[in-house]
């Protein structure tokens, strides 16, 4: 029986009908394998049980951060605890002190004993250091150069005065300067003492200067210098220490004898042109108006701006120059006079000592000579310069600048 247009169209409905059933119902089935695969291999949090999710998540990025960023320790600063033995965390401190003894080219086993220890607490390096010690004594005071320095500590802060009293009974007896000074805690300043201090310190610093224009210190001096110091600190319970004579000794006499070496003054003079004299009155004038100033050692002094001194003028005579005495005096010459290593730059200074002297003679009616009454010349100012700066560059090698305080203590 042949078949209808409309029943085909019924029977081709009908199968693709039954073929989308089919399809739908194996995607569904799939669908739902996959879900329970999902669900055993991975099992939801529980909330009575598990921490949340989000917590968890944080912390696992934490751990993989601390495995994967290693921050850099120093061993030396690590604390142990004693139950565990694992190392904690460096203080901030620690870290400061290994910057620092890195730049002074120590090692971090350089600290003292007992100042980094394993304790369970982990205290920091700032709650277990102990008060910085004093630093270097100022230069304008002292110097390990030029001094023979002493440091000494007091169990309990001591008045000054106490200190001073006691030194005064051998310090006179020693024949070259003595400094004395005191730590202030609150200032952390080195601070001079003499008879009028008043403080109480711990930390104390003599410096005995071991050479002078005088000569250097003598063995006799130097010993009696020690005995009285360690005299005081038996006195006062302070702990001393006392370094050996002999090398003390040695230093002071190869510092005399460089010293000698570089030690010279220049001098010109001026004298009237026929033989005559000048007039003190016209002299203090003159002198005056040259930018010198009559001062109570009797010379005529050039200073700089900050009133040191430059160069000085004098009476070529004996008599030294006062202001009653220039009234009337009569004098056949004057000498500047430039003190080499007391000026920090000695070609300027002798330059304007020049012009100094020029300028006083032509207003005397002088000339400038040597000491041989020789007229000045090119040549001879020229070796002049040529010397002071040899001399000036000697020292400065020898780490004596000149004019610096240091020069000044040496060469007085």
């Amino acid at each position: 029986m042949a078949l209808s247009d409309l029943q085909i169209v019924l029977i081709g409905a009908g199968a693709t009908a039954v073929v989308a059933v089919w399809a739908y119902n194996l995607w569904q089935e799939r669908k739902l394998h996959r879900l329970t695969e999902t669900l055993f291999t991975h099992p939801q949090d529980d909330t009575l049980i598990n921490e949340p999710a989000a917590e968890r998540s944080a912390d696992d990025e934490a751990t993989r951060d601390a495995v994967e960023r290693k921050e850099p320790t120093f061993s030396a600063f690590q604390f142990h605890d004693d139950a565990v033995g694992e190392p904690k965390e460096n203080p901030v401190d620690e870290l400061v002190e290994q910057i620092h003894y890195q730049s002074t080219g120590k090692v971090a086993e350089e600290f003292p004993a007992g100042l980094i220890d394993e304790r369970s607490d982990g205290p920091s390096i700032a709650q277990e250091s102990p008060t910085p010690e004093p630093g270097a004594l100022p230069s304008e005071w002292a110097d390990t150069l030029t001094h023979c320095m002493l440091r000494l500590k007091t169990a309990e802060p001591t008045p000054a005065s106490t200190l001073w009293v006691l030194q005064s009974v051998w310090a006179a007896q020693l024949g070259k300067p003595l400094c004395w000074l005191a730590y202030d805690d609150l200032t952390t300043n080195w601070l001079p003492i003499d008879e009028n201090a008043t403080g109480r310190y711990v930390d104390w610093a003599v410096a005995l200067q071991l050479a002078d224009r005088r000569g250097a210190i003598s063995e006799g001096a130097l010993a009696h210098f020690f005995d009285g110091m360690q005299q005081l600190a038996n006195h006062v319970g302070a702990a001393l220490s006392l370094p050996d004579l002999a090398p003390v000794v040695a230093h002071a006499a190869a510092l005399d004898t460089f010293c000698a070496k570089v030690d010279i003054q220049f001098k010109v003079h001026i004298v009237e042109s026929a033989g005559g004299v000048f007039s003190g009155t016209k002299l203090r004038g003159v002198a005056e108006a040259a930018g010198m100033q009559l001062e109570d050692d009797g010379f005529f002094h050039a200073r700089d701006t900050a009133g040191e001194e430059l160069f000085t003028l004098m009476n070529l005579g004996s008599e030294a120059f006062t202001l009653d005495n220039l009234r009337s005096l009569a004098t056949h010459g004057l000498s500047l006079s430039l003190d080499v290593p007391r000026v920090s730059d000695g070609l300027v200074t002798f330059t304007r000592m020049l012009a100094t002297g020029q300028q006083l003679a032509r207003a005397l009616g002088g000339v400038l000579v040597d000491a041989q009454r020789v007229p000045l010349t090119d040549v001879m100012t020229s070796a002049i310069r040529a010397k002071i700066t040899e001399l000036q560059q000697t020292m400065r090698e020898a780490d004596i600048a000149p004019g610096s305080a240091r020069a000044m203590r040496l060469f007085s």
